[in-house]
């Protein structure tokens, strides 16, 4: 096989596990002690550490496997977000991160709860902040809070992940 096929083969393989880079052997992170329930992480005080972590990354650009101010995908954001702001450590991919938790109705979200969209690329992930917005690493606006309402994510709503 030729380098440039197997340059394309490792660039295909990168764009199907979701908008993430290839991760470490993934652990069983449905173990893990559920944030809703810490004292730490009541709702309105995760709802402030996520607001105060958009002020952080707001307008940061959108790289694919990043994780830095440097450039951040839409799972690196969750997974930054959550090692962080909350102390929970999760997956580094949207596909893994999808895996997690309890599926929850749309009507049912709190803040902190994962919201997942399927794109034309991949699987994309954002997390709930309240009132039908959620911060998310936009690849055209970088980390940005959108609407859950607004016409384009409304078409691409897949489902919602309470941890």
């Amino acid at each position: 096989m030729s380098t440039k096929n197997i340059v394309i083969l490792f660039i295909y393989a990168c764009l199907i596990t979701g908008c993430g880079s290839i991760g470490k052997k993934e652990t069983n992170f449905s173990e893990q002690p559920n944030i809703q329930n810490d004292d730490k992480t009541s709702s309105h005080s995760i709802k402030n550490i996520l607001y105060e972590n958009y002020r952080k990354w707001q307008g940061v650009r959108y790289r694919f496997g990043g994780l830095s101010q440097d450039g951040i995908d839409c799972s690196g954001l969750v997974h930054v977000v959550y090692k962080k702001g909350l102390g929970k450590e999760l997956p580094r991919t949207a596909s893994q991160q999808s895996r997690l938790g309890k599926v929850i109705s749309k009507n049912d979200l709190k803040s902190g709860d994962l919201v997942f969209f399927k794109t034309k690329r991949s699987n994309h992930v954002g997390i709930y902040l309240e009132n039908r917005k959620f911060i998310h690493a936009s690849r055209t606006r970088g980390v940005t809070i959108s609407r859950l309402d607004n016409n384009y994510w409304k078409s691409k709503y897949w489902k919602s992940v309470r941890i």
